[in-house]
C-alpha cells in the first residue's frame, strides 16, 4: 500500500528532514568530538565524509522512498525479496533508539520546567535520574508530546518543524551572543576550531566517520519514510545537500553557543548528558540572567529532541500502517505505549535497576550499543550490497532525474555506493565492535 500523504511544501520537507537529523548528538557530541580530536582537521575530515558517505546514502534512501512510496520494509522488498532485512533493521533501530532517546527527552522537560518555575536547576542530577518514579513521569510526558505531533501525520510533522526549526536557530543565536560576551569566551572557540594536529589520529578519522553516520540519521528508515511523502518535482540531490548543510551548521552553532560559556566559567568540557545536565547548569548559575538563558537553552534542546523523536516514531508508524494496515490512530497509540514500556528499564537503569548489567553495560547503554553497533552498521552494509549490486541502480537514477532534474554525479554516486561507502561502514562497524570488546572483556 503506497502512502497517500505528501509534504505540503518543499520548505516543509527540508525543515522536517533537517529536524529529524538535528538532534541531541549535534548539541553535545559533535562540538566535543571536534575539540578533542584536532579541531579544524576533524571538521575537514567530517566534511569529506559528509560528501563521500552522508549525502550519497541520503540520496539513495530518499530516492528509494519516493520511487516506491513505501515504508522501509516494503521499499526494500521491491529491490529484492531478501533485502527486506535492511528495512527491518531500520525499523527496529528507530523503535529501540526512541525508547532511550525519549528518556533523555524527559530529563530535558524536567530541566526546562524547573528553570521556568523555580529559576534554577534541580539540585542533583544523579539523584533525579536515580529516583524510581519521577523520571518515568517526564519520560511519559515527552512520549505524549511526540505522539500528539505524529498523530496528525505529515501535516502535524510539517507544521511542528516549520515552527521548531526556525525557533531553534533564533534561540541558538541569542545564546551565542550572550556566551561570546563573557570574559574568557575565546578559549571555548579555540577549543573547537584551533588546529591541533597532535590530537588528530586514526581514531579521530573513525570518530568523524561515525559521527556522519549517526548525525544524518542514516539507515534508520527515516529518510526512506520521509522520502515516500515527497512530491516528484522536488530535486532529491539538492534537498539532501541542504539538509546536510543545515545539520552541520547547527552542530557548529551549538558548539559556539555552548563551549565559550563553559570555558569562560573555568569548567572542563564534557560529552553527553554530563555537559547538558551538570556542566551547563553550573555555567548558567554564574551568569547574569542565567535562569532566563537556561530556560531558553533547554527549550532549544527540547525542540531538537522532539523533531528527531517524531521522525523515529513515524518510521514505526509508517511500517505498521503499510504492512499491517493499522489506522494512524491505532498505530501511534499502541507504538507509543510499547516504546514507553520498552524504555522503562532504560530509565530505571540509573536508579532501582542500576545493579543490572548485560555484558558489562547497564540497560540504557546496552540498548544504545545494540542500535549503534549492530542495527545501523549492518543495515548500511546490506543497503549498499542490495542497491549497488543486486538491483538496477539505473532505476534510482531515473527517479532522481524525473522532470529534467540534473544529476551530474550519477556515476560517482554509483561508485561510492558500490565501493567506497561499504568500506566506510565496515570501518564504523569494526570500531564499534572493538569498543564492545573492550567493554565486555576489560
Amino acid at each position: 500500500m503506497k502512502t497517500t500523504n505528501k509534504w505540503a511544501s518543499k520548505m516543509g520537507f527540508i525543515l522536517a528532514t533537517a529536524g529529524a537529523a538535528i538532534g541531541l548528538g549535534n548539541l553535545w557530541k559533535f562540538p566535543y568530538l571536534m575539540g578533542r580530536n584536532g579541531g579544524f582537521p576533524f571538521l575537514a575530515a567530517y566534511l569529506i565524509f559528509i560528501c563521500l558517505l552522508g549525502v550519497p546514502v541520503m540520496i539513495t534512501e530518499m530516492a528509494l522512498g519516493r520511487k516506491t512510496g513505501h515504508n522501509p520494509v516494503l521499499a526494500y522488498g521491491t529491490v529484492h525479496p531478501h533485502a527486506r532485512i535492511v528495512g527491518y533493521l531500520g525499523v527496529l533501530a528507530a523503535f529501540f533508539i526512541l525508547s532511550y532517546y525519549a528518556v533523555i527527552g524527559g530529563w530535558i522537560i524536567k530541566y526546562f520546567v524547573s528553570y521556568t518555575v523555580t529559576g534554577q536547576a534541580p539540585e542533583d542530577f544523579s539523584a533525579f535520574i536515580g529516583h524510581p518514579t519521577e523520571p518515568l513521569i517526564w519520560f511519559f510526558l515527552f512520549m505524549l508530546g511526540t505522539s500528539l505531533i505524529c498523530y496528525f501525520g505529515v501535516s502535524g510533522i510539517e507544521k511542528a518543524s516549520k515552527f521548531m526549526m526556525p525557533a531553534l536557530f533564533v534561540i541558538l543565536i541569542i545564546i551565542i551572543v550572550r556566551g561570546l560576551t563573557l570574559p574568557g569566551a575565546a578559549a571555548g572557540l579555540s577549543f573547537i576550531f584551533t588546529p591541533k594536529l597532535n590530537d588528530f589520529s586514526l581514531n579521530s578519522v573513525s570518530a568523524a566517520l561515525g559521527q556522519v553516520f549517526y548525525s544524518l540519521s542514516l539507515c534508520m528508515g527515516i529518510t526512506i519514510t520521509y522520502g515516500s511523502y515527497l512530491h516528484k518535482d522536488v530535486s532529491i540531490p539538492k534537498g539532501c545537500i541542504q539538509v546536510a548543510v543545515l545539520d552541520t551548521c547547527m552542530a557548529l552553532l551549538a558548539g559556539i553557543a555552548i563551549f565559550p560559556a563553559v570555558f569562560a566559567c573555568g569548567l572542563e568540557p564534557a560529552s553527553g548528558p554530563g555537559l547538558i545536565f551538570v556542566t551547563l547548569p553550573e555555567v548558567f548559575g554564574t551568569m547574569a540572567g542565567g535562569a532566563f538563558f537556561a530556560a531558553l537553552f533547554f527549550l532549544l534542546v527540547f525542540f531538537a529532541a522532539v523533531t528527531s523523536a517524531v521522525a523515529l516514531l513515524e518510521v514505526s508508524v509508517s511500517f505498521v500502517m503499510g504492512n499491517w494496515h493499522w489506522s494512524r490512530r491505532k498505530a501511534v497509540f499502541l507504538l507509543s505505549f510499547s516504546i514507553f514500556l520498552l524504555g522503562i528499564p532504560s530509565s530505571l537503569s540509573f536508579g532501582p535497576l542500576a545493579g543490572v548489567s548485560i555484558f558489562n553495560y547497564n540497560i540504557f547503554d546496552f540498548v544504545c550499543m545494540l542500535t549503534d553497533n549492530i542495527f545501523l552498521p549492518f543495515g548500511g552494509i546490506f543497503m549498499c550490497y542490495y542497491i549497488g549490486w543486486k538491483w538496477q541502480p539505473a532505476l534510482l537514477i531515473d527517479e532522481i532525474c524525473l522532470n529534467g532534474i540534473p544529476f551530474p554525479f550519477a556515476k560517482p554516486w554509483l561508485f561510492l555506493i558500490r565501493f567506497v561507502t561499504p568500506v566506510m561502514v565496515i570501518i564504523v562497524s569494526l570500531t564499534g565492535f572493538f569498543s564492545i570488546y573492550q567493554t565486555v572483556i576489560p
